[in-house]
């Protein structure tokens, strides 16, 4: 399947070879140097996946995330500059689905892009297509929804992996790490990528995000998620592995 990405990136070196991997790999590519008109283009006609420098003219990256956020789940990669660990946790709190560290290798670029786009597609590191119950919190892994009390709650698709991983395995403590390589694919990376998905879900999902009830801290461990409903583990259903122990 054919996709649009938008490519952003005020240096045209990094454009037009980030452009040149993504066309190779079957894309339609589009670039832009700043900000301003980097928001005007994806507004107007959403893309499927965007390439986001951090530092734009005009309006910077992050800025750009925020907005395009409030209207469209676009999937954002972020390119940040390396070593800036602080750009990178703002970037992911932002809403970005990823970030890579500058200078970068085309090549790897282009594989994360290829991860980012099978999520949104629904292609779920959790496997499946049952629906995962919990209370009035509703996980749809086929059709790639999340609603809670009836009403859809708008997840990037790493938050979405994340949340339906975690629903999936109830009372489960997993470390930083362990998530980073069962819901990113990654043997190794900053841990701190698990920690601002985390406080995003819990901001979206739990009526308190200070004293979280579901997505629960399990000191010097990692994270455990403590379904709500009476009857016990989430409820699964047309999943194989429904009304297993």
């Amino acid at each position: 399947m054919n996709t649009r990405i938008l490519v952003v990136d005020d240096d045209p070196t990094v454009a037009e070879v980030v452009a040149r991997y993504l066309e190779r790999d079957g894309h339609e590519v589009e670039c832009v140097g700043d900000g301003a008109e980097a928001l005007r283009r994806a507004l107007a006609s959403p893309p499927d996946l965007m390439v986001l420098d951090l530092m734009l003219p005009k309006i910077d990256g992050l800025q750009v995330c925020r907005k395009l956020r409030e209207r469209w789940p676009v999937p954002v990669i972020m390119l940040t500059a390396l070593g800036e660990e602080i750009d990178r946790v703002v970037g992911l709190e932002t809403g970005a689905d990823d970030y890579v560290t500058k200078p970068f290798s085309p090549r790897e670029l282009a594989l994360r892009v290829q991860s980012v786009l099978r999520r949104a597609r629904g292609a779920s590191v959790t496997g499946g297509t049952g629906v995962l119950r919990d209370g009035d919190l509703v996980v749809d892994v086929g059709a790639h929804e999340v609603r809670l009390g009836g009403a859809e709650v708008l997840l990037t698709a790493r938050e979405f992996d994340l949340l339906a991983y975690l629903v999936r395995n109830p009372r489960q403590a997993f470390s930083r790490s362990a998530l980073l390589n069962q819901v990113w694919g990654w043997s190794f990376g900053d841990s701190s990528t698990v920690t601002v998905h985390v406080r995003r879900l819990r901001e979206k999902i739990e009526p308190d995000p200070t004293a979280p009830r579901r997505i629960v801290t399990v000191w010097g461990v990692g994270y455990r998620y403590e379904p709500l409903e009476p009857a016990g583990d989430p409820h699964i259903a047309g999943d194989p592995l429904d009304g297993a122990p």
